[in-house]
């Protein structure tokens, strides 16, 4: 357990805006500190998982600084199992800064950023996938990426994988005993292990599938719309956001910028770049715009490439399309209420997905939303049907773990001897442990913990 006291403002501090700022006080003085800045009057009872009411003041020149409540949390009944206070001030940024200021003059040091959090950690209140999930939640992005950090705070990543390694641990105890007293034990049964290793090897499959789900779930999709001026790019994005992002009139190079705005499509977040118009452009103002747009959509995850449906498909959407098409490409054809149903354009076979739309008249923005979340489905990022989704480090490690089981299971093929699958067999007890933090370098600890807000 940490000996220091460390403070920090627990909430987003905005001028003007917020009603309730957060301090949080975590360690062996976060009660005396307390003590020493705030007056509760008439006969409130200091007690764990009470608030009371009154005024933190100057300790010396007993100013008020301001009318707040303060919630107690006694160890180890609080988030880090140390003793834990709370100063409710007033939002903005005048009191919740100068209460911390009192803190840090009282002894608290300022925390570093995920540091209540490593404490919760450090002092066993949660595990590693805990804490990261408590990190997806706060930066979640959708109703779904909310649920599957809920899920990963729960437990649900790390229960699995206590399992999968204690098999492991299981395994390993049982070739070690064959190593150690061979003489005094029956013959080590070979297809029990080996029936052992395929069922974890199974189950490290069925979870590392939930890898590009997280990914989507935490950082989303970038969605470019492209194609030559004038085609209802911008009437498209305002249909599909239903606002007026984008300025749209009748003349061909109205956006001169990429336009972007957030959606979410089937619990997946979405940035849409709304693009200009991609043609040889003699403003300068312009040519900035369109070399910006041919960037958006070599970056982007996936491209709507929109064209005329009045138009047909021309020789500069050929241009486009030869400089995205090597990218996830949806074809849009807009302006469709302006011709007759058998009259759409002819477009390279090549292309597999195609929405027919009226921006115009908000149509067909459901049909689009139902093939991008086709494209995400079918390009291998479908994951298993479980509640969490791994993050990048937690991928790396179960990785690790699966190549070294198979490793195990190659060297039983190749009858080593003994010794040599207690090698790899600790290697994937080793990586396992990594996710839960059950074996973990304070490099990594660093590393995780840094990407979180101060507060938490």
């Amino acid at each position: 357990m940490q000996t220091d006291t460390i403070a920090a403002i627990a909430t987003a501090i905005v001028p003007q805006q917020g009603s309730v700022g957060i301090v949080r006080v975590s360690g062996a003085e976060a009660v005396s500190i307390a003590q020493k800045l705030f007056h509760a009057p008439g006969s409130q009872p200091w007690e764990s998982h009470r608030i009371l009411y009154g005024y933190v003041h100057h300790p010396q020149s007993r100013a008020v600084v301001d009318e707040a409540l303060l919630l107690l949390m006694l160890a180890p009944r609080s988030y880090t199992r140390e003793d834990v206070v709370e100063f409710h001030c007033h939002g903005g940024i005048m009191a919740v800064q100068q209460v911390l200021q009192l803190c840090l003059e009282q002894g608290a040091r300022l925390a570093q950023p995920g540091e209540f959090t490593l404490r919760a950690f450090l002092n066993g209140r949660l595990d590693l996938t805990q804490a990261e999930s408590i990190a997806d939640l706060v930066g979640a992005q959708s109703p779904q990426a909310a649920q599957s950090a809920l899920a990963g705070l729960q437990g649900k990543l790390a229960h699995p994988i206590r399992q999968l390694r204690s098999t492991c641990l299981d395994i390993l105890a049982e070739v070690e005993a064959r190593i150690d007293f061979e003489d005094d034990l029956p013959p080590l049964d070979e297809d029990w292990v080996k029936g052992q290793l395929a069922q974890v090897l199974a189950e490290v499959e069925q979870i590392l599938s939930t890898a590009d789900r997280g990914a989507l779930l935490r950082t989303g999709l970038k969605v470019a719309i492209v194609g030559r001026p004038n085609v209802g790019k911008s009437s498209l994005l305002n249909a599909w956001s239903r606002s007026d992002r984008a300025i749209v009139t009748d003349l061909p190079g109205t956006t001169r910028d990429v336009v972007e705005s957030q959606l979410v499509v089937g619990g997946i977040p979405i940035q849409v770049l709304d693009t200009a118009g991609i043609r040889e452009a003699a403003d300068q103002v312009e040519k900035i715009g369109v070399e910006r747009s041919r960037l958006a959509a070599q970056t982007a995850d996936l491209v709507l490439l929109t064209i005329d449906a009045q138009a047909g498909w021309t020789d500069a959407d050929q241009e486009i399309y030869d400089q995205v098409k090597h990218r996830p490409l949806i074809l849009v054809i807009n302006k469709v209420d302006l011709v007759e149903p058998d009259a759409l354009p002819r477009y390279p076979v090549a292309i597999s997905y195609l929405v027919k739309t009226a921006a115009a008249q908000n149509q067909g923005i459901d049909e689009l939303e139902q093939t991008i979340l086709a494209t995400v489905q079918l390009g291998a990022v479908q994951a298993a049907n479980l509640d969490f989704a791994i993050n990048q480090r937690q991928a790396a490690a179960i990785t690790s773990a699966k190549t070294a089981l198979q490793q195990v299971q190659q060297t039983i093929a190749d009858q080593m001897p003994l010794d040599f699958w207690t090698i790899d067999l600790r290697l994937a007890i080793q990586a396992l442990g990594e996710i839960t933090g059950e074996e973990i370098t304070e490099s990594v600890l660093d590393q995780i913990f840094s990407r979180f807000c101060i507060g938490k």
